[in-house]
C-alpha cells in the first residue's frame, strides 16, 4: 500500500490568500472528495500536489520519497485539469499508447466507454467525448495516485454511472482525490469528505456540516 503526504501547503495570489496550511493524507484503496465553492482554491491544490504550480510552503511525500519536482512525480501521480489538455491532431489510439504502459494500454483498448471513437482525433469528440477520453486515460496511467478535477463535466448521468464504477474498481490499486461541483456523485463513491472554504480544508461528516458551513442550503 502506497501514501500520498501533503502538507503545510500555503499559497496566494497578491494579497488573497488562497491556500492556507492544507494537510492531507491519501493512501492507495481511498478515494477522497474535496468539495468548495468556485475560486475556493480546489484547482489550485490539485496543481501544487501535481507540481505545475508551487505554493509559497509545501511539504509533499510519496511514500518515504520527497516531491521535490515533475520528475519526482512520474508515474506516481496523475491529474486531470479542468481545461483540455490533449494535442487535437493524434490518433486516439495513439495517445492511449502515449499515457498508459502497454497492460493498462490493452485494458483500455478494450472499454466500451472508448470504442466508438478509438479511430477518431480529439479535434472531431464532442465535448462531452473528450471528456471521457481524457478522464479515462488520467485513470488508466500508470500512477497510483489519480487527481480528477470535474471529471463529470459534461457527461451524461449514464456515463457518470460508469465512470464511478470504474473509480471504484480501480482504486482497488490506486489512490484518488476528486472534485466536482456535482457533489452528490462524489459522496456517493468517497471514503473521506473534505470542504475546502475560506482557505482552510475542513474534513466533513455528513450533509449538516456542509450545510452548517454554507456549502449547501439549509433546506437541502
Amino acid at each position: 500500500m502506497s501514501k500520498l503526504h501533503v502538507d503545510s501547503i500555503t499559497k496566494s495570489f497578491g494579497k488573497q490568500k488562497i491556500l492556507q496550511d492544507i494537510f492531507l493524507s491519501c493512501e492507495t484503496r481511498e478515494i477522497l472528495g474535496i468539495l468548495g465553492r468556485n475560486g475556493s482554491g480546489k484547482s489550485t491544490l490539485f496543481q501544487i500536489i501535481f507540481g505545475t504550480l508551487k505554493g509559497e510552503n509545501q511539504f509533499i511525500k510519496f511514500n518515504e520519497v520527497i516531491l521535490k519536482n515533475q520528475f519526482n512525480r512520474k508515474n506516481r501521480i496523475s491529474y486531470l485539469p479542468q481545461n483540455s489538455f490533449l494535442p487535437k491532431n493524434i490518433k486516439i489510439k495513439k495517445l492511449i499508447e502515449l499515457f498508459c504502459d502497454d497492460e493498462n494500454a490493452a485494458e483500455l483498448l478494450n472499454s466500451k466507454l472508448i470504442q466508438p471513437f478509438i479511430n477518431e482525433i480529439p479535434s472531431n469528440l464532442s465535448g462531452g467525448e473528450l471528456r471521457i477520453l481524457e478522464v479515462l486515460l488520467i485513470i488508466y496511467s500508470k500512477a497510483e495516485f489519480i487527481l480528477l478535477d470535474e471529471p463529470f463535466h459534461s457527461l451524461s448521468p449514464k456515463i457518470v454511472s460508469e465512470i464511478k464504477n470504474l473509480i471504484k474498481e480501480k482504486s482497488k490499486s490506486k489512490g484518488f482525490i476528486i472534485s466536482d461541483h456535482q457533489f452528490q456523485d462524489v459522496l456517493d463513491i468517497s471514503n473521506k469528505i473534505y470542504l475546502l472554504s475560506n482557505s482552510y480544508l475542513k474534513p466533513i461528516k455528513d450533509l449538516t456540516e456542509l450545510k452548517r458551513f454554507n456549502y449547501l442550503p439549509k433546506n437541502i
